[in-house]
């Protein structure tokens, strides 16, 4: 039988898509192209392992699959020590209990709402904090006038992938005795300067959603730096059970079953190849998208080795002479699906609306960049196809 990465290498690079000009299309009722689409392992291999899970019955806590799974997962990351989740926000909720953080901790209101939901659920308060306006990420310069006598935390997020100003908040961190936990949800295999972006701050948490790059369905981590660290997260993970008599904290249940991990080992042998046919697909748009007056694309860093984990766009409705949410709703006419991703601001949220740093005046930058964003079809069994349909109909629009 061939193993794991031949068949993963020869369905990917049957598929990979050529960089090709865009062309007309004509067809009616097209399938949709939606913002993203999961990418699967082979089905053989996958039903192959569970038949072992099969025999021997072991379905959770801390199995064979689950072992193999952090060991390969640290090994292709970079990192010393990883502790495997059964989803992202799990990961979010436990890396602020082992860091037994209180008070406020100061982050971004430009994310996905988990970030802000898990400093709620544990009973502290979110600070918001302005963005970069190239690519979103937490603006470090507009830190340290936040920090207070309660401040006991920061958590950034590596928008789309884009690694934060890493160093300046580690500088800030410092200087103020904070502890850093990375939401990384977007930022699996991100390298700066060939080490791994996760390998700053306390702590990073990954999410493995079937929408991100590496995904087991459900699934998530936390990177930690000491081995006492990662046994203290893979306690409170576990109901902060230390023995079959002994609980030492209110932890959770956040582990990992032995399905989703062996699913995640046959999705390892492929990632490489996942994230090169990504890459494939943002140089055309890059190439298209380059000459398009209004609409501005975010540039890579040579620096960086990145995932291509989102294609988002900015629209100027000054320059295009429609606003991002006249394209977004036509380009469904199309049957091309966008996503406004990050709109609303977790700070626009009722729930979170109130708070003395959600005001506008306050988030800026962050609020323009939400009314602003667009993200594009991206994913690795797109065809050339599909990136022509959506270039062709985006063109069609702007025009």
């Amino acid at each position: 039988m061939a193993t794991a990465t031949a068949m993963a290498t020869a369905i990917i690079v049957m598929r990979e898509p050529q960089i090709n000009k865009v062309v007309d299309f004509m067809e009616e009722k097209l399938p949709p192209i939606y913002v993203t689409q999961p990418s699967l392992p082979d089905k053989e291999l996958f039903f192959d392992s569970i038949s072992k899970i099969w025999s021997n019955k072991f379905l959770t806590n801390n199995g064979d699959f689950h072992q193999q799974f952090e060991k390969r997962l640290a090994a292709y990351l970079g990192v010393k020590y990883i502790s495997v989740f059964n989803n992202g926000t799990q990961g979010l909720l436990t890396a602020l209990q082992a860091l037994d953080i209180r008070g406020e901790v100061v982050t971004t209101p430009y994310s996905f709402v988990a970030t802000a939901n898990s400093i709620i659920w544990n009973q502290c308060q979110p600070v918001f904090c302005d963005v970069d306006p190239i690519f979103g990420n937490i603006d470090a310069l507009k830190l340290e006038s936040l920090i207070t006598d309660k401040t006991t935390a920061i958590m950034p997020v590596h928008v789309y992938g884009n690694p934060a100003d890493v160093l300046q908040i580690e500088e800030i961190a410092n200087k103020h005795n904070l502890k850093v936990i990375y939401d990384a949800a977007h930022a699996f295999g991100v390298k700066v300067n060939g080490n791994s972006v996760l390998n700053f701050g306390d702590l990073s948490v990954l999410s493995f959603h079937a929408t991100k790059v590496f995904n087991t369905i459900e699934g998530g981590a936390i990177v930690s730096h000491s081995a006492e660290m990662k046994e203290r997260i893979d306690q409170l993970k576990n109901f902060g059970i230390t023995d079959e008599v002994t609980v030492e904290s209110p932890g959770v249940n956040g582990k990992m079953n032995e399905v989703i991990a062996a699913y995640g080992l046959l999705q390892l042998d492929a990632i490489d190849l996942m994230i090169k046919r990504r890459s494939n697909v943002a140089k055309i748009y890059d190439e298209f998208l380059s000459t398009v007056d209004g609409v501005r694309v975010l540039k890579q860093d040579n620096n960086v080795n990145y995932n291509f984990a989102y294609y988002p766009i900015f629209i100027d409705e000054r320059i295009v002479g429609k606003s991002r949410d006249e394209v977004y709703e036509e380009l469904k006419t199309y049957q091309v699906f966008t996503r406004r991703y990050f709109y609303p601001l977790i700070s626009n949220f009722d729930i979170y609306s109130s708070l003395p740093t959600a005001s506008i005046t306050n988030l800026t930058v962050a609020n323009e960049l939400a009314d602003q964003v667009l993200c594009l079809p991206m994913y690795s069994d797109m065809t050339s196809s599909d990136i022509n349909r959506v270039l062709k109909a985006f063109k069609k629009i702007i025009d």
